[in-house]
């Protein structure tokens, strides 16, 4: 580990860390460890049993000046904006998960025409993920939903956009129409 220490005329900083006043008699310590050319008991239980680079810098001049913070550049993750509907960017928690529901429900897929893949979260906690053509129907999303669970074949749904949230109302429109394609769609239960 490499460890800078700073003398000041007020105290002693490590690093750009706080100063550490010389009167103090755990920092007066500190010092006379350094002095003996032994590694303070500090800095050995800092780097448990490692090796200590200890250098110095003689600013016994100066006042301590608290430095400034380095800039650090955002390295977090970040959402997409503008567009109405996101894309799905998770994937299935296991890829029998997504085979499963092809298997459950067969949609038939004319591989001519352009297909979507949607990703239906179920009000049961559940999903699906399916591939169906452009020209596909609502209503098809709502046959493909009661074909995989037909416990919700006799419940009353609607099917829902994540953001923003709208309700598909009219079944009859293709998911090119509806503007859903590569979307998440909600199930709620009226």
């Amino acid at each position: 580990v490499q460890i800078l220490l700073k003398l000041w005329r007020n105290g002693f900083s490590l690093d750009d860390g706080e100063l550490r006043s010389y009167s103090d008699p755990t920092n007066a310590q500190f010092l006379e460890s350094v002095k003996r050319g032994e590694i303070p008991l500090e800095l050995q239980r800092l780097v448990h049993g490692g090796q200590v680079n200890l250098d110095m810098e003689d600013h016994q001049e100066q006042e301590y000046v608290k430095p400034r913070l380095r800039f650090k550049a955002f390295s977090g993750e970040g959402q997409k904006l503008g567009s109405l509907t996101p894309e799905i960017v998770s994937t299935p928690s296991s890829p029998e998960e997504e085979d499963k529901s092809f298997l459950n429900a067969p949609v038939v897929i004319d591989d001519s025409r352009p297909a979507t893949k949607i990703q239906i979260r179920l009000a049961d906690g559940s999903r699906l993920i399916q591939r169906f053509n452009q020209t596909h129907r609502i209503k098809d999303i709502r046959d493909f939903i009661i074909q995989s669970r037909p416990a919700f074949a006799t419940t009353d749904f609607v099917l829902v956009t994540t953001f923003p949230n709208k309700e598909l109302t009219d079944e009859n429109l293709t998911l090119q129409e509806a503007d859903i394609l590569n979307t998440v769609i909600l199930q709620q239960l009226k």
